[in-house]
């Protein structure tokens, strides 16, 4: 059964119209949130220009801002005539296939405001307002005779106060940077999303939703106005569009507090349901790889001495996941390519159905289902989609023959070669070839890590097989890079900007901080803060990626590792600071026991415990932390593990057994953290 299906208790499971054909009445119309708390103001200015205006419980927070499109032969942000506005009303809850958490309520109000501009051209606004945020997307109809031409979307949001933006550049390569925060005022042209701290204590999120057969936003600023920037074809076009189309939602939610921030669900929302009927092979899971010996150098992705993707290495990390509980292994640089990619043979050219000579396929397969561990294939293109398209159907097919079900894709290069040319991989073109991948891919029963990825907007409801994406500085950038690494705050500043648009493959799980070829590059971080990253770094697909001999090393800190899920009933963030510290609670969707996480970074401090989320009833408790003379860079490694028993009356915690006392006070080290298992008592 389709696990997106509507449940009980919903208002309606269709719109719900509280007015229709509200006529114009001055080329103005207001319409709040459920809750009554934001009120959003449309007009129609005197020369035609669509503007609209938010504020919430009374305060301004978005001053007129301008709206519309410039196309080759128009300006459609002008010149306007009100038609005809509608309002309704949507309530339902509906299920994820995955997720972090189950169930998701869907409750808005909506407003239509249908336009004609002087040339003839039809366009209709919608708006959507939460309780949590607002969301808005332009809509022309099927009676437009012409292709479309978008030259500039002319989107605006002028801020009453300046807010500060935490943001990355829009060239950044593959989305992987630091986050910086700074006014809007000093920014200069940043990729979407971006997560704003305003004047009067409130926060909010700004980016897109359900981005289909369009180019990315971005974002450019002028004092106190961010305006929105498409990433164009290479020729400067923005889009193609022929009638009917609309644009992706641009939203933007807004919150009292980070608690708030981190529970919205308005991108998922403005998603269609799921389009898959039968998701029962749809399934999370922890997975190594053959991976991380690539970044430190002691494999190669191509056939050579060293090269990882063997037969006997794929073996023995089969056997190592099945042993430990990892539903799966990935195999980097098993098929011919890599030679011309990044190795001695420029000769190759990728091809996704054929092996190395020194990785047996048929006995892999064999042996993988015998051990009940799934094989995820690879697929890195080197930029090369043209080379990739031509070969899909065939490639998912051969995933599919063997019986596997997940696949990481790659797409290394600064712009990428589709049939069109070259092109940035956020154009038009670009998204159109992964959803073209998705599409495929969930034909073959396959699910997708897309790494260098467009920024995630939510199209896993619609598609859940697009289980997780890169789009982040990940954890390579640790074994490598030419900056040292990345700072310990980086992982505090991720969950509260990239993790909002969507699920990423981060990779936490370093056990061996030791760099002998890069000595200057490394983690910085304790053991604690790995085992964290499993709560606080979100992934239905989540890789452990060190070394199995590595984990061997430290068993009592792996058993964390190993017991973590990575599917969620609930999840809820207990305390954070964006850029401090941050630390996450989720409950498993298989069971009662919840598992807690923490990150921090290079100030070392203490934190308490509030563990009134969790519903009365007697807990095991095992908490691993750093031990008091723990610290990133001089003794990562040290770590103290302690069991006690909690019991929760009434959303009050008293201790039952343990050598603890409470509040229970918990040491983050500089780079440290926490990982916590709270298991419920039959």
């Amino acid at each position: 059964m389709n696990t997106h299906r509507l449940i009980i208790n919903c208002f309606a499971t269709a719109l719900l119209l509280l007015l229709v054909g509200c006529h114009n009445t001055g080329n103005s119309i207001y319409i709040s949130s459920p809750d009554n708390t934001l009120q959003l103001h449309f007009t129609l200015s005197d020369d035609g220009a669509p503007q609209y205006s938010l504020a919430k419980a009374g305060k301004t927070i978005l001053l007129p801002s301008a709206m519309g499109l410039q196309t080759e032969t128009t300006d459609l942000s002008t010149g306007f005539q009100w038609l005809d506005c509608q309002t309704a009303a949507h309530d339902e809850t509906w299920e994820t296939t995955w997720g972090e958490e189950r169930y998701i309520r869907n409750y808005h109000k909506q407003l239509t405001v249908q336009l004609k501009h002087s040339s003839g051209t039809r366009m209709d606004i919608e708006f959507r307002l939460f309780n949590d945020g607002f969301a808005f997307r332009y809509i022309f109809p099927d009676n437009q005779a012409d292709t479309m031409i978008v030259r500039k979307e002319l989107t605006e949001y002028v801020f009453a106060q300046t807010p500060e933006a935490w943001s990355i550049p829009w060239r950044t390569e593959y989305y992987e940077a630091l986050w910086q925060k700074a006014p809007i005022c000093e920014k200069d042209t940043t990729c979407s999303p971006i997560t704003l701290e305003l004047q009067n204590g409130m926060y909010a999120f700004l980016h897109e939703a359900a981005l289909v057969d369009y180019p990315a936003e971005n974002f450019y600023y002028s004092g106190d106005t961010i305006r929105t920037f498409l990433t164009p074809w290479s020729n400067g076009v923005a889009a193609y569009k022929t009638a009917p189309w609309q644009t992706p939602w641009r939203f933007l939610t807004l919150t009292d507090d980070l608690q708030g921030l981190m529970a919205s669900r308005i991108m998922l929302n403005l998603n269609e349901p799921c389009k898959i009927a039968d998701t029962s092979w749809i399934k999370p899971m922890k997975f190594i790889g053959i991976w991380w010996g690539m970044h430190l150098k002691q494999m190669t992705w191509w056939n050579g001495p060293k090269h990882g993707a063997t037969t006997e290495t794929m073996k023995r990390y089969i056997d190592f996941a099945a042993d430990n509980g990892f539903g799966g292994v990935l195999a980097e640089g098993w098929n011919v390519g890599w030679g011309s990619w990044d190795g001695p043979h420029p000769e190759e050219q990728f091809s996704f159905v054929t092996p190395y000579s020194d990785y047996d396929i048929d006995y892999l397969a064999d042996y993988a289902h015998q051990r009940g561990v799934q094989i995820i294939f690879h697929h890195e293109t080197g930029g090369d989609a043209a080379n990739y398209e031509n070969q899909l159907d065939t490639a998912y097919c051969y995933i599919e023959q063997y019986g596997m079900h997940a696949v990481k894709t790659g797409y290394v290069a600064p712009y990428i070669n589709y049939a069109e040319g070259k092109q940035y991989n956020r154009s038009q073109v670009g998204i159109r070839h992964y959803r073209k991948v998705i599409e495929t891919a969930a034909r073959h029963h396959v699910a997708i890590d897309n790494h260098e990825p467009v920024m995630p907007t939510g199209l896993q409801r619609t598609y859940p097989n697009l289980m997780t994406q890169e789009g982040i500085r990940g954890q390579e950038w640790n074994a490598w890079s030419q900056d040292g690494g990345s700072p310990a705050e980086h992982v505090t500043v991720l969950p509260f900007t990239r993790m909002l648009a969507g699920p990423a493959d981060y990779t936490p799980g370093v056990f061996n901080f030791a760099n002998p070829i890069q000595p200057g590059t490394r983690v910085h971080a304790t053991l604690a803060n790995q085992l964290g990253l499993f709560v606080v770094m979100y992934s239905p697909l989540q890789m452990a990626c060190d070394l199995p001999e590595n984990y061997l090393l430290y068993p009592d800190a792996f058993r964390f590792v190993t017991e973590v899920p990575c599917d969620w009933e609930q999840s809820r963030l207990l305390d954070g600071a964006i850029g401090d510290y941050i630390i996450m609670a989720r409950q498993d969707r298989n069971t009662t026991n919840w598992y807690i996480g923490a990150v921090n970074d290079e100030t070392a401090r203490e934190v308490t415990i509030d563990w009134s989320f969790l519903p009365s009833g007697t807990y095991d408790v095992t908490l691993w932390q750093d031990a008091a003379d723990a610290e990133w860079q001089n003794n990562p490694y040290a770590l103290d593990i302690t069991d006690f028993q909690l019991r929760i009356k009434r959303g009050k915690a008293e201790l039952t057994n343990g050598n603890i006392s409470l509040p229970l006070s918990i040491r983050m080290a500089s780079g440290g953290g926490f990982a916590i298992t709270v298991k419920e008592r039959d």
